[in-house]
């Protein structure tokens, strides 16, 4: 018979985030602090400068409070002319409300858009392990993707009046590289 529910875990990572989830008796000390690495994965992935480009459907957000992207931008901008380099180019500008910046501007795919918007942490889990729901990278490619991308360091300096990721981007490679080397358990 499996052991019953033990109490909650806490882990207090770099950056001062407590990543906590519940801890089953029968959990390896590797895969409780695992899991605890994926919740800072999760914590950060749901923060409007990685979600506002990995939302439900096919309209980009904006801004930190997630709202639907101005002018009607959606996946089906660019085959009617109008690419996200129109106005995003490669840098951020200098002033506030200018349109961010950085190299190869996009949104994922349409066929594997890798949504962030309102998954759970065992979801969101679930859906980073399946290639075909990334594009076919696996996690370490995944991995690469979160430490080396230029897109997506953009989420760490999205240039003036936005609000940067809290947690530095060392951290959730770390954090990845633990949930990964982990074998990956997803949290219940």
């Amino acid at each position: 018979m499996r052991a019953a529910r033990a109490l909650a875990s806490c882990v207090l990572a770099a950056g001062g985030l407590a990543a906590c989830g519940a801890a089953r008796a029968d959990d390896s000390a590797g895969d409780q602090q695992a899991k605890a690495a994926f919740a800072t994965v999760h914590q950060v992935f749901l923060h409007p400068r990685c979600m506002n480009c990995h939302p439900v459907g096919d309209a980009p957000l904006q801004f930190d409070d997630s709202r639907p992207h101005a002018m009607a931008i959606t996946r089906r901008s660019e085959a009617n002319g109008v690419a996200c380099s129109t106005c995003h180019r490669t840098k951020n500008g200098t002033r506030p409300n200018q349109p961010p910046g950085a190299p190869n501007w996009h949104l994922p795919p349409a066929e594997t858009p890798m949504v962030f918007q309102g998954r759970t942490p065992k979801q969101l889990c679930e859906q980073l392990k399946d290639p075909k729901e990334t594009g076919g990278k696996d996690l370490a490619g995944l991995v690469h993707h979160v430490e080396h991308d230029a897109l997506v360091g953009w989420g760490w300096d999205p240039g003036p009046g936005r609000t940067p990721v809290k947690t530095p981007r060392a951290t959730v490679v770390a954090a990845m590289k633990t949930w990964v080397a982990a074998g990956a358990p997803c949290p219940d």
